[in-house]
């Protein structure tokens, strides 16, 4: 049995209109899984979506209260990261910037260790006339579909840096 993400109320699936969750098993180790889910600023270097990525403030990686700018599908937000438990779980709230409607979600990570390395699974739930109209009528499906492709090029990225030869 593997971990879920802890909701803050007002995020939990049971009340939320967008949820997707997405997992996959890493032959690589929770450390490795997680120096590239922490270093945001290049996560384009192994998912090329996520190519505009700022953290604002002195940190080089996200840490518990980092506050940071990333441009998603074309959307600017801003997120905060509201968990942060080394090497098991990571979690943010998302707003997007210019959005009227109040609109937020809440996305989160939990890596596992097992015998041949680990299990990551990430969920989200996005709440608010923004993300109804973007994703549930626009696109629906499509939250699914970015963190399944996301899942799948860290497991990529985690397990050829375990293979990478020694210099």
């Amino acid at each position: 049995m593997y971990d879920k993400v802890i909701w803050p109320e007002q995020y939990h699936p049971k009340i939320s209109a967008i949820y997707a969750l997405n997992d996959i098993d890493v032959k690589a180790p929770p450390e490795v899984v997680w120096k590239l889910l922490v270093d945001a600023e290049n996560w384009s270097g192994y998912f090329p979506p996520e190519d505009q990525v700022k953290i604002l403030g002195d940190e080089k990686e996200l840490t518990l209260g980092t506050t940071y700018r990333r441009v998603t599908v074309g959307f600017p937000m801003t997120l905060n990261v509201t968990e942060f438990e080394p090497f098991h779980r990571l979690a943010w709230k998302t707003v997007v910037d210019g959005d009227e409607t109040a609109s937020s979600a809440y996305h989160g990570w939990v890596i596992t260790p097992t015998d041949e390395g680990c299990h990551v699974l990430t969920e989200e739930t996005q709440q608010g006339a923004f993300f109804l109209e973007e994703l549930g009528r626009k696109r629906p499906g499509a939250l699914y579909l970015y963190h399944q492709d996301w899942v799948e090029r860290l497991a990529h990225a985690a397990e050829a840096e375990v293979t990478k030869p020694a210099i």
